[in-house]
C-alpha cells in the first residue's frame, strides 16, 4: 500500500477527522493546523487531526513540517487502535485532552518532535517516543529543529517501523531508534498540536509492504 496526500487543499482533507476545537486552512498551499481556543484552556485547547487510512504494522511515513508559531508542541500518533482491536473511530469520541489518548480506550505510539510548550522543554530540545496504553517514555533523542524565529523549512520528517523496530529522523538526521519487544499491530496516524502552536504540513506519504 502506498498512501500519498499532498495536504494542499480542503479536498485533500475530505475524510480526515478533527478532535478538539481546531481549524485547518491552506494559506500557502499546504495544511495549516491550529486551535480555536486560547492556551489558558489547558488540555481542552489541544487538537488531533486523524488521517482516514488504516495501516499495517510495518510502515515508512514521511511528511514536510514547518513550525509557524510557538510555544507549543507537535506530535505524530501512529499505530492507533482500540485496546480491543477496534477502529479508533468506533470508540468513545475524544475532544483533545492528552489523557484521553494515553489513558483512554486506545493503544498507540506518539512521537513528540517539536516540544516547545514549557520553559523546561525549550531549554533542551528533545524528541520523545511514548507508548500507550499508559504514558511510557520508551525512547528519546535530540531535536534538531530551530525555533520559529530561525525556521525556514520544509523539514522532512521520516518515521520507519519494521517488525517493532522504530526509527525517527528529522531532515535526514537520526533522532532515535528503539525496538518494541511487544509491538503494536498497526492502525491510524494523526497529527496532534498543543495550543498555541501553529504548524504546517505537506506531502504525507505512508508506505506499507
Amino acid at each position: 500500500m502506498h498512501y500519498h496526500n499532498r495536504l494542499a487543499g480542503a479536498a485533500d482533507l475530505a475524510d480526515f477527522r478533527m478532535e478538539g476545537d481546531g481549524a485547518v486552512s491552506f494559506p500557502r498551499g499546504r495544511l495549516r493546523l491550529e486551535s480555536l481556543r486560547p492556551p489558558e484552556d489547558g488540555q481542552d485547547a489541544n487538537v488531533v487531526l486523524w488521517c482516514p487510512a488504516d495501516f499495517g504494522p510495518n510502515i515508512v511515513a514521511t511528511w514536510d513540517f514547518w513550525p509557524i508559531r510557538e510555544p507549543g508542541l507537535a506530535i505524530l500518533f501512529f499505530h492507533a487502535r482500540g485496546r480491543g482491536g477496534e477502529s479508533i473511530f468506533d470508540l468513545t469520541p475524544r475532544t483533545g485532552p492528552y489523557e484521553q489518548y494515553h489513558h483512554g480506550d486506545l493503544n498507540a505510539y506518539h512521537v513528540s518532535y517539536f516540544r516547545r510548550r514549557w520553559p523546561s522543554e525549550r531549554q533542551l530540545h528533545t524528541c520523545n517516543l511514548r507508548k500507550s496504553y499508559g504514558f511510557h517514555l520508551v525512547a528519546q533523542g535530540p531535536d534538531p529543529l530551530p525555533a520559529v524565529l530561525d525556521a525556514q523549512g520544509p523539514y522532512r520528517m521520516r518515521l520507519s517501523v519494521h517488525d517493532g523496530a522504530i526509527t525517527f529522523e528529522v531532515a535526514d538526521l537520526l533522532t532515535f531508534r528503539w525496538t518494541d519487544p511487544e509491538p503494536l499491530p498497526g492502525g491510524r496516524v494523526g497529527f496532534r498540536q498543543m495550543a498555541p502552536m501553529i504548524g504546517e504540513y505537506a506531502d504525507l506519504r505512508i508506505i506499507t509492504p
